[in-house]
């Protein structure tokens, strides 16, 4: 029976190891900020426009492009929008250097991410970073790797990177009340009143 060379098994433990850490990075509770999602879609800025808006339909937008919808913003040197059979946006296909996503959470914490390539699938809610990707939660930590995918909705995240063949994270201690620290103050006692 032959096994894996050590290098290739030490690269298959990383990589176990970074997507459980993930993982464990969404399984904290931190959802995008859920009306976004009900709110227009804007454009806010572009420098030229290429399209309509038709069922089935592709429109390209290019030059210090800025979309917003709420708390979620997207930009980048150029993008696709692309519409459903109901004219709906679909998918947003962002490209720069860096294309940028970011949006507030529920407890208003800032999500942020930036790669080469940034594909949204606005029906879903989910963001692929593809290109010296890096997502930066607020609070939680970051993630690096050739390709992150963030759900805006539930705040799950993978990835993988083909580089070195790692993923980076740092993981945010949650907030505790240093050593030494003086305590909260109890609650004021409301004064007796007059009896005797």
């Amino acid at each position: 029976m032959m096994s894996a060379p050590l290098s290739r098994r030490a690269n298959a433990s990383v990589l176990k190891a970074a997507t459980l850490a993930l993982g464990l990075l969404a399984a904290l509770p931190a959802l995008a900020k859920q009306d976004d999602r009900n709110k227009p879609m804007n454009v806010e800025n572009a420098n030229s426009f290429n399209g309509f808006q038709k069922p089935n339909s592709i429109s390209t937008l290019t030059g210090n492009v800025i979309i917003t919808q709420g708390t979620l913003k997207l930009t980048g040197d150029l993008a696709k929008v692309y519409f459903d059979a109901e004219e709906n946006i679909s998918r947003i296909v962002v490209t720069g250097k860096p294309a940028h996503v970011q949006q507030l959470d529920d407890s208003n914490n800032l999500m942020q991410g930036d790669a080469a390539t940034l594909d949204y699938d606005n029906i879903n809610g989910i963001a692929v970073l593809t290109g010296n990707a890096v997502v930066k939660q607020q609070g939680r930590g970051e993630a690096h790797g050739d390709k992150l995918t963030y759900n805006t909705q539930t705040s799950e995240m993978t990835g993988s990177s083909g580089t070195d063949g790692r993923v980076h994270m740092t993981f945010l201690p949650k907030n505790k009340q240093p050593a030494g620290a003086p305590a909260k103050p109890a609650p004021a006692q409301p004064a007796p009143t007059g009896g005797k």
